[in-house]
């Protein structure tokens, strides 16, 4: 089931009745609205007038709902997860953290070629070269040693975005910049979401281990997923108008990347099923039970077959 993400820009009161979402806007002659909490996979609050009660938190924790919060610059900057996410929770947590170096290089080492690959084949779906990222997708080695994420990175983003004037990709530099850290916060969250439903820690990584973050498994499992959002971006930036600004209707169309169809395992699915798909066989690799890491593969076509 695909799960509905809320967006809340404006000042707003929600509660919970009868196992619903309910919204109160303080201007007059707004009607309350209220949506089914089992529809919800995201709510995203932007406001800092938002008031949300502590009811209606429970329920969309126990609904495994994200809850995400955004700074002053309205980028997403928290995600509310349940404590518990997984029945065997305890059991999975000890599997991942006993995971060998040589699991985690392998990994890694699986990662990077399908983020590669795909970084190439949206090169290919925009008429761009990629030869050399299809070089780089298979000169891979255990651990990545050769770096090549971050070549083959650099290489991508110069091609994709060649038309913009001043572009390199920088948290800082000129726009999309702002749109690029926009969709991949939404997507670090719905990574996030995957891996607590799977039972595992976001932040132990198999790759990133920076003290400081505390979602080094999702950075690292969102990886291969990059391009999907680079994708919707490119669509923007190609339709023209405004983006220097985050403006409602840029969000909105960023916060359609849960939903986005996606092939994985010869299937297609919105990227939120694929996600869990991911997060759910990483577990069989720690567990034992798999070698292998389920990641999309980016196609040509836009519209599944």
């Amino acid at each position: 089931m695909i799960k509905r993400t809320l967006f809340f820009g404006n000042p707003a009161y929600l509660s919970t009745k009868n196992e619903q979402l309910v919204v109160n806007f303080p201007e007059e002659g707004k009607k309350e609205a209220t949506i089914p909490i089992e529809d919800l996979g995201y709510v995203v609050l932007e406001d800092p007038q938002i008031t949300i009660t502590n009811g209606l938190i429970r329920k969309l924790v126990q609904n495994k709902t994200a809850i995400i919060t955004c700074d002053a610059q309205h980028l997403p900057c928290s995600v509310l997860q349940p404590l518990v996410g997984h029945s065997e929770q305890t059991e999975r947590i000890r599997h991942q953290l006993n995971a060998s170096l040589p699991l985690k290089k392998n990994l890694w080492q699986q990662t990077v070629e399908a983020k590669i690959d795909n970084q190439a084949n949206h090169l290919l779906r925009r008429e761009k070269n990629a030869l050399k990222l299809k070089r780089w997708a298979k000169a891979v080695k255990s651990g990545d040693t050769g770096n090549h994420e971050a070549i083959a990175a650099a290489d991508y983003f110069q091609k994709l975005f060649e038309e913009v004037e001043g572009f390199s990709r920088n948290q800082k530099g000129v726009p999309p910049n702002n749109l690029l850290n926009y969709g991949y916060a939404i997507l670090r969250a719905v990574t996030a979401r995957a891996l607590v439903s799977s039972g595992m820690l976001p932040s132990v990584g198999i790759f990133h281990r920076n003290k400081y973050n505390a979602f080094c498994l999702a950075d690292d499992i969102m990886e291969p997923y990059r391009p999907y959002v680079d994708a919707v971006v490119y669509e923007m930036v190609e339709a023209g108008g405004n983006i220097s600004e985050l403006s409602t209707n840029l969000k909105s169309q960023l916060l359609t990347i849960p939903a986005l169809d996606v092939f994985l395992d010869g299937k297609w699915s919105p990227l939120m099923v694929a996600m869990s798909r991911t997060t759910n066989s990483l577990y069989e690799c720690f567990l034992g039970s798999s070698r292998k890491i389920l990641y999309p593969e980016f196609q040509k076509e836009w519209q599944p077959a």
